[in-house]
């Protein structure tokens, strides 16, 4: 039986009685995104319409997540919630920390030495809560998920913010915070508000080098990194049925670069053909007598405008690979553009490597169709001229392309196969030529390209694109090639044409792997004993946020006045900082080190207010604390865009910043502060950001009075004395006022949890 089955089961008996009872409350037809929230209401069957992008909701996910670098956070704070096993079936899958170095089996090797702990208080949780573990090397969390747990109509969260990848399988999927998972595992309602629909009309088929990556990439170009914010994407017509399921899933992975809550496909022969493939024909089955449930409704695939907040459209026929970037996922270029526009931005054309793969784009399909570019390249007697690397999504993909003689095309024209891990597209890349931090170019199939991501150097410029493409400008070496239209000189000095990639939906003599790499949770979870060692630099123990005092904030010095994008990256980055992930305290000591100080334009680098000088941002921060000073961060549009990590939450809340007041949120952001105990504001008029000085103080004037829908102000007093009275909304409801006042979610939780 697949994993789940008793779950799917109970989902699909219950579903029909739902969505029946969610029709005569509307009285209209229903988008897909409806009937599977309204069918996974927490309170059961509807009572009441909601409205959308005002409505808080509270919802009962069938399944949670967990990749192992936020999984140290969660299950920290899991246990402090009194509970003995989880409510819902949950699981933690070890791919982030494992650095690409040399080459799979090193790297593998010396990541199970070097974060032995983690691992082992990982398993050990696992374990007495009732946990699946998938080890080190089972593959990166969204594939295993796609091949393992995805159903469509299913509602998963995940500790990371492409967890939306399960769309590609029907699934709603919603990346969250560790607090948001813990919620879910203790039993609570985990609480969202109900999301716009955004709808995406696919027309036509796509062809020739064009892939399902450069539909995301067009709908990122379109929409902005912030345009899919608090909204679901959506996405039916004849061209999403021409899709693969893994294709489909790439699309919905990299919608979190536009700031979605989460991206949907509806139920098809693509993902019957996936689910079988993956040995999961029992769902299969239930999925086609659930079918009418899977999909909208007929009329609002007939009259779409009618249905969504917003539509777009997109003709396959007509669309063109693209390279987004640098910097930014949504600066989309077509590749027929690349080359001079390049040469007007003075972007670096030599590409120094090309990497395919990740949880995005590592699929059998993916891997298939780079794998045939490689083929003709080395039939052709060319060799890439970039440094070249392949990540397989998991060892069932990585074990099926070795049977299948991918791997050993990919090294014949001179690829490196990774382990099954995130690898270098988290940051997780010992790059050697970056020690320099001389400008470069990178293209990946990756899902993000911000500024230090991959390597940690500023100046590398780094461009995303589907694994075709990418291995044909790794061959090439050229940021500018255009295998559509270009030509090659070869070894034997002959020029020679690229011919367009050919590849598999599924694998012909199907997928095989020799150990998929689960362990399942131990029977007797309650005899297990996890053992914290004080003195460890990797995990520690977390202790309660404390509760607020009821009175106006006074007093508050400002941390940070950041300056354009500032990313959960720039607030908490990755990289080297990922072995810190279980430990609060010493991976607090990178908080905000990459924002930029609107005063001075340069990163970690911030007026401490007791003496006047500049230091670190982390060491500020404590001098501030260690006098009892409260402070705020200042922030720009889209403050705390890309990756779910909480940590990007709990640093600043650890360290004693007390709110955060921006022009705009990202979605996922704004929750892990409010879930922490931090203030989530934002400007009532944005030009307020600009009155702000650097030594301000701030006072609020109405906070004891704090209610929803009741703006805050709060006034800033100038060094000259004079001041600015600053008017500030927030989304709070009843619920999170709560969370406010007791000073983080969980201390509610174990609140209620006590006898």
């Amino acid at each position: 039986m697949p994993f789940d089955a008793e779950v799917i089961r109970a989902v699909y008996a219950q579903m029909g009685v739902r969505i029946g009872r969610l029709r005569k409350i509307l009285d209209r037809p229903l988008t897909l995104s409806e009937k599977i929230l309204y069918a996974h209401l927490y309170a059961g069957t509807p009572k009441e319409a909601y409205e959308r992008g005002k409505s808080y909701v509270s919802f009962a996910p069938d399944r949670v997540a967990m990749q192992d670098a936020t999984a140290q956070m969660a299950l920290l704070q899991f246990m402090q919630a009194g509970k003995q096993k989880t409510a819902v079936p949950a699981t933690v899958h070890c791919d982030h920390l494992i650095q690409a170095r040399v080459g799979a089996d090193t790297d593998l090797r010396e990541a199970i030495h070097r974060n032995d702990e983690v691992y082992r208080f990982l398993e050990s949780a696992s374990d007495k809560y009732g946990i699946g573990f998938w080890k080190p090397g089972a593959g990166i969390i969204h594939q295993v998920v796609l091949e393992n747990y995805a159903f469509p109509g299913g509602l998963l969260i995940g500790t990371d913010s492409h967890t939306p990848n399960a769309g590609g399988l029907g699934m709603l999927a919603i990346g969250v915070g560790g607090a948001d998972a813990v919620d879910v595992m203790a039993g609570m309602p985990w609480e969202l508000k109900f999301p716009k629909l955004i709808g995406v009309q696919l027309t036509g088929r796509l062809n020739g080098w064009t892939a399902p990556k450069d539909i995301i990439l067009k709908v990122a170009g379109i929409l902005t990194v912030k345009g899919g914010t608090g909204s679901i994407l959506e996405y039916f017509g004849e061209g999403a049925h021409s899709l693969s399921c893994t294709g489909k899933g790439t699309i919905c992975n990299m919608g979190a670069e536009i700031g979605a809550t989460t991206s949907l496909f509806a139920f098809d022969d693509s993902m019957l053909r996936y689910l079988k493939a993956t040995g999961r024909d029992t769902v299969a089955a239930w999925a086609v007598q659930n079918r009418s449930h899977l999909c909208a409704d007929k009329a609002v695939y007939e009259a779409p405008v009618q249905y969504y907040d917003e539509l777009i459209q997109i003709d396959l026929d007509e669309l063109e690979p693209h390279l987004n970037g640098p910097f930014s996922p949504d600066i989309a270029t077509p590749i027929s553009k690349m080359g001079e526009v390049a040469k007007e931005n003075d972007w670096p054309v030599r590409v120094s490597v090309g990497l395919i793969g990740s949880c995005t784009n590592s699929s059998y399909e993916d891997i298939s169709r780079a794998a045939s570019v490689a083929r003709q390249a080395h039939d052709k007697k060319l060799r890439v001229k970039s440094k070249y690397t392949i990540t397989p999504g998991s060892e069932q993909v990585c074990y099926t392309i070795e049977r299948d003689g991918y791997i050993d095309t990919f090294e014949k024209i001179g690829g490196t196969v990774l382990a099954n891990a995130c690898g270098p597209c988290i940051g997780q890349w010992h790059r050697e030529e970056t020690e320099s931090q001389v400008a470069n170019t990178i293209v990946h199939s990756f899902n993000r390209n911000f500024a230090k991501r991959a390597d940690g150097n500023p100046n590398t410029h780094a461009f995303v694109g589907s694994p075709e493409l990418v291995t044909a400008i790794a061959i090439a070496g050229d940021l500018g090639f255009n295998p559509i239209t270009d030509k090659l000189q070869n070894e034997a000095g002959e020029w020679v044409v690229l011919d367009e990639p050919q590849g598999c939906e599924l694998p012909p003599d199907g997928f095989d792997v020799g150990e998929l790499g689960y362990r399942a949770p131990a029977k007797e979870g309650h005899r297990v004993a996890i053992v914290v060692d004080p003195n460890s630099e990797r995990i520690q123990l977390l202790e309660p946020f404390p509760p607020w005092d009821g009175k106006n904030i006074t007093g508050a010095k400002l941390l940070i006045k950041a300056y354009g994008k500032c990313t959960t990256d720039h607030i908490s980055m990755a990289g080297p900082w990922l072995r810190y992930r279980g430990h609060l305290d010493k991976i607090s000591d990178n908080t905000l080190t990459a924002a930029v100080n609107a005063f001075n334009m340069k990163t970690n680098a911030v007026k401490n207010q007791l003496t006047g000088t500049y230091g670190p941002v982390p060491d500020t921060q404590r001098a501030h604390k260690a006098k009892g000073i409260p402070t705020l961060v200042v922030g720009d549009h889209n403050y705390g865009e890309g990756s779910s990590r909480e940590h990007a939450a709990m640093q600043p809340r650890h360290l004693g910043v007390r709110a955060v007041l921006v022009k705009s949120f990202a979605r996922i952001h704004e929750t892990n502060l409010k879930k922490q105990g931090v203030l989530a504001l934002s400007f009532a008029d944005e030009a307020d950001y600009d009155t702000i000085q650097e030594d301000d103080t701030f006072d609020f004037l109405n906070l004891d009075g704090f209610a929803p829908g009741k703006p805050i102000d709060l006034a800033a007093v100038h060094s000259d004395g004079s001041r600015t009275i600053i008017r500030t909304n927030h989304t709070y409801n009843a619920v999170q006022i709560e969370w406010f006042k007791a000073g983080s979610a969980l201390n509610v939780i174990r609140m209620k949890a006590r006898p």
